[in-house]
């Protein structure tokens, strides 16, 4: 089904579709090759896409976070692995962007200049092997040295790590006064200590090379970090920053690829004149249902997210709930929209030679990304039953209200 957009919407998913058409006609090449699409990067820094959650004022396109999601969907449909390497880019830069509007801090406004101009480039490298990635602890050490930290340690799933400019990763740190802490800092991946490991070869989200990072005496200094956060707690800005702009991002993405598929298929129906098959427009309705689902279940998320509601009317705990409820519904249903729509393609789905085949298995990566099915329904579970999970940390700047469990 269409959207329903305003001319701004229009405007900024006008953006998208200058780009599309290369990236879906590259998306192929780059899945069987895998390669990451610089090429599809470049398309997107002319399109003026790298700089779409810039605020205007910091030169660039101040898109909101509804607006983001609408084209992340709509490049997700043409090319699901560039438009997930783009949202790890895209999202965090939407979050500075509202946390500099609040506060006014002048390392965001530096950054997001820099952003503005296309000299930075985001990534997130905190994922870890046997951690949760909700950033309440990390295996990779900070080691305090004079003038900063030496990071030590190994990250998994570092997608857009190949074009990133700056990394936003983690470290656990023994602070000799205050405990064990988490720390969040910045990172640049020119520095020594930093390699880039070539392990990515998987079934779907060829294309992003989110290979592992391995730090091995990486200095980052004093002004690198972002926050510190006692560890195995749940953090209110964390939530703000974080988990409320990546959650929807993921989202989004993997409805694009599932509503790219579907008009894929409805086109293959045309084609073979079986639209009037009421079997057919049975799957197609049922597909056009959970897409749809989707995209309500994004946009209230994104009201609540720009309006501060999510932040300042329910606890940290719940708050993370909430994303992870809106991630968790849109992967699942995009992987139940391609199981449905092998009923109307057949044996199409499973050919090379077609869009559909590399969808699908694209798909899949969505069930593992976090905040996956299992840790999203102890969330969901624990807040409905009125457990705590964890201990929280208030956030410093808002009502007191944000700190509830």
């Amino acid at each position: 089904m269409r959207h329903c957009l305003t001319d701004r919407q229009r405007s900024m998913l006008a953006l998208a579709e200058k780009v599309a058409p290369a990236l879906a006609e590259r998306a192929a090449g780059h899945d069987r090759d895998n390669t990451f699409p610089h090429d599809g990067y470049a398309d997107l820094r002319e399109a003026g896409l790298l700089r779409l959650t810039v605020p205007e004022e910091l030169g660039g396109l101040g898109a909101d976070q509804q607006e983001l999601l609408l084209v992340l969907e709509h490049l997700a449909a043409a090319d699901g692995a560039t438009a997930l390497s783009y949202a790890m880019h895209a999202a965090p830069l939407g979050s500075w962007a509202l946390t500099w509007r609040r506060t006014g801090a002048p390392p965001l406004e530096q950054a997001l200049r820099l952003a503005g101009m296309g000299r930075l480039v985001l990534a997130a490298i905190a994922s870890e092997v046997g951690t949760p990635n909700l950033f309440t602890d990390a295996k990779t050490t900070a080691t305090r040295v004079p003038g900063g930290y030496v990071l030590d340690g190994r990250k998994n799933f570092g997608t857009n790590s190949a074009a990133a400019t700056m990394w936003a990763s983690t470290a656990r740190f023994e602070d000799p006064d205050l405990g064990p802490r988490l720390l969040i800092l910045l990172v640049d991946p020119s520095g020594d200590g930093i390699t880039i490991e070539q392990t990515w070869d998987t079934l779907g989200m060829r294309a992003t090379q989110s290979n592992d990072i391995v730090f091995a005496g990486h200095f980052v200094p004093d002004q690198a970090v972002v926050q510190s956060i006692p560890i195995g707690h749940l953090d209110a800005q964390v939530l703000e920053t974080i988990i409320c702009w990546t959650a929807p991002s993921f989202g989004a993405v993997y409805t694009g690829i599932a509503a790219g598929a579907l008009a894929w298929s409805v086109e293959q129906v045309k084609q073979r004149d079986q639209q009037h098959d009421p079997r057919i427009q049975d799957a197609i309705a049922d597909a056009e249902t959970a897409i749809e689902v989707n995209r309500s279940v994004l946009a209230r998320h994104a009201a609540e997210v720009m309006s501060g509601n999510l932040v300042t009317q329910f606890g940290v705990q719940e708050g993370f709930a909430r994303c992870a409820l809106v991630k968790n519904v849109c992967t699942n249903n995009a992987a139940a929209v391609m199981t449905r729509l092998v009923d109307v393609v057949g044996g199409g789905a499973i050919s090379r030679r077609l869009p559909f085949e590399r969808m699908w298995r694209d798909v899949q990566a969505g069930l593992v990304m976090p905040i996956n099915n299992r840790t999203g329904r102890e969330l969901l579970g624990a807040c409905a039953l009125g457990v705590e999970t964890a201990p929280v940390v208030p956030h410093p700047f808002l009502d007191a209200g944000a700190g509830r469990a």
